[in-house]
């Protein structure tokens, strides 16, 4: 059965093979991306920038800000304070118990005799 799949879907390998190389990509764009070392290095480079005259301490303050939305998933224009928290599911109340003399209330449907016709 392998081989008969395998060659009904051989057709489709290329696709397959580029979805794993964007998936590779992807992942290691990421992890650059969120790298501490990475990130320090960038800090550092708008620091030195701003000591050497090359950009002004308020594009400095802008380039660390821009990290910093970066890390904290902030949406663009928005500052440290108005940083996108992640959306919790919403909670369901726990589910109760009945106490142990608690009958269940029958509902007409479980009514055994409309069941069988009485």
């Amino acid at each position: 059965m392998d081989i008969l799949w395998t060659l009904l879907t051989l057709p489709y390998a290329p696709v397959r093979g580029l979805t794993a190389v964007v998936k590779v990509i992807a992942r290691e764009a990421e992890s650059r991306q969120y790298d501490p070392a990475n990130i320090r290095r960038e800090l550092e480079e708008l620091d030195r920038a701003a000591e050497a005259g090359d950009i002004t301490p308020e594009e400095r303050d802008r380039g660390q800000q821009r990290v910093l939305d970066r890390l904290t998933g902030a949406g663009a224009g928005g500052g440290a304070d108005t940083a996108a928290t992640p959306a919790r599911p919403p909670r369901r109340p726990p589910a109760r118990r009945r106490a142990a003399g608690q009958a269940r209330r029958m509902d007409r449907r479980d009514d055994p005799d409309r069941r069988r016709g009485r």
